[in-house]
């Protein structure tokens, strides 16, 4: 579905759109543990969620991997980030072929920072030279297919800006109109750069309505987590520091928990003006970190820690591919990046494996895809990636993993034995032992009340929850 549409159906309902913005981790863990972030935070229903593209593309393949993921796994409305820096048209052409390939429908369009290591951007030969470029593109290649947003710069664009005293009328009305173009162009809306004086960015609002623009202007909003951050992001966007929060941040600069206090009361302070002006979508700059943007929404009244509930167990794909599917085996929780890779080319929801098996979505029977996030393909790679000489050898292992010697399985993305399982462990080792292998065993329970923590429905569905990151 394309974010505007989202947010359209917001509006038509009364409710405010939040979003949060994130950026690829430098690390394999870093990746990991964005994911169980992204995942408790997308528990409280943002309308979409964006992942940004390294300058000059560095990140280019890593923000593929994780925009698909975010759409498959993640199940939350994903835009992704694509820049001009270093891109020739074939690299753009296979970013917007993959996503596409992949079910996600919209796409930030942004000519880009300069590459690292260089002052000015610079077109790159068979390239293009700007956003306009890229959203020209995209709607003459692609048609209606993608939403597009671009961005816009309240206090004019950085390059447009000189010295302390910002940009002149001239710059920013070249920059508004600028803006226009690209809204022309075919962009559906504008995700605005971080500011920190409301006012400017009200009146960005009422000047671009003055010419013309009738798209929804979504302010950035970007906590402050901490100074030396904030402080290095607004010299780099070149940003206007109003007098009352500089005078607010030096006392406490050097004290990183009352920086964050104080960012997370300015964000809702300015959010609640911006609300106040009749604007109902908010974009959380996130930094990857979640307290501050999710402090703000609670006091904004937006979302609930108590208010978290789904209609199934899982939350569907956002993928435009599958997005009816409304049936799921017993065990999909045990290997969900599993499942997912499994089914991505059924063509048929939801009756997959349990429909015709002369459908073509059938499958074979026999795709044991072991897939694993790279944080548990360690210690699978540790613990199960062993010589073995015998068959002693291999039921060693499953025996150890009865007795919690090992906590890795490869067929569960669990840690360790279940408290359900755990009752019959002692069983689980003896059959182990004399050579037959056991996997999902659980025991025979009759006449167990429901409230029983162990093997009750309660039980269950708190440990069902904790599986897939939640509280």
């Amino acid at each position: 579905m394309k974010v505007i549409e989202k947010i359209q159906q917001a509006a038509a309902d009364g409710r405010t759109a939040f979003s949060f913005e994130y950026f690829p981790p430098k690390t394999e863990e870093g990746v990991e543990n964005l994911f169980e972030r992204m995942d408790r935070m997308v528990a409280h229903g943002p309308s979409f969620c964006d992942i940004t593209w390294g300058a000059g593309g560095s990140t280019a393949d890593l923000t593929l991997e994780i925009a698909n993921r975010m759409q498959n796994m993640v199940c939350v409305e994903t835009m992704m980030h694509l820049t001009c820096t270093n891109m020739p048209v074939e690299k753009i052409d296979h970013a917007l072929e993959t996503i596409k390939s992949n079910g996600i429908q919209n796409v930030l369009a942004l000519r880009g920072d300069p590459p690292h290591g260089q002052d000015k951007f610079v077109q790159v030969e068979g390239g293009f030279a700007c956003a306009l470029d890229l959203v020209q593109h995209i709607r003459a290649k692609y048609g209606d297919y993608f939403g597009i947003t671009v961005a816009g710069y309240p206090e004019a664009h950085p390059d447009a800006i000189q010295g302390e005293e910002g940009a002149t009328l001239e710059a920013y009305t070249n920059d508004l109109a600028f803006l226009k173009r690209k809204v022309d162009a075919g962009a559906d809306l504008i995700v605005t750069q971080l500011f920190y004086d409301t006012d400017i960015f009200l009146k960005f609002v009422n000047d671009c309505r003055e010419i013309g623009i009738t798209c929804p202007i979504v302010p950035g909003i970007m906590p402050i987590n901490n100074y030396k951050g904030f402080v290095r992001m607004t010299g780099f966007c070149k940003t206007k520091i109003p007098a009352e929060i500089t005078a607010a941040l030096d006392p406490i600069k050097d004290n990183e928990e009352a920086v964050k206090a104080y960012g997370i009361h300015l964000g809702t302070e300015m959010c609640k003006k911006i609300l106040a002006s009749g604007i109902k979508t908010l974009h959380l700059y996130t930094l990857n970190m979640e307290k501050s943007a999710l402090a703000i929404l609670m006091n904004l009244g937006l979302i609930e820690e108590s208010k978290i509930s789904r209609p199934l167990p899982w939350r569907p794909p956002t993928n435009v591919f599958r997005v009816k599917e409304d049936v799921r085996p017993i065990f999909w929780a045990n290997r969900p990046k599993s499942y997912i890779t499994r089914t991505l080319g059924w063509d048929q929801y939801p009756h997959g494996r349990w429909g015709d098996s002369r459908n073509p979505s059938y499958g074979a029977l026999t795709d044991h895809q072991f897939t694993r996030p790279r944080g548990r393909g360690k210690k699978l790679q540790e613990e199960w990636a062993v010589p073995l000489k015998s068959v002693e050898d291999i039921s060693e292992r499953f025996t150890n993993f009865c007795e919690g010697k090992l906590t890795s399985s490869p067929w569960s993305e669990l840690d360790g034995l279940q408290p359900e399982t755990k009752i019959i462990d002692e069983q689980l080792m003896k059959i182990n032992q004399k050579d037959f292998l056991t996997i999902n065993s659980q025991p025979a329970v009759n006449e167990e009340k429901s409230d029983s923590p162990t093997v009750g429905k309660l039980g269950w569905s708190r440990r069902l929850r904790l599986s897939e990151g939640l509280p």
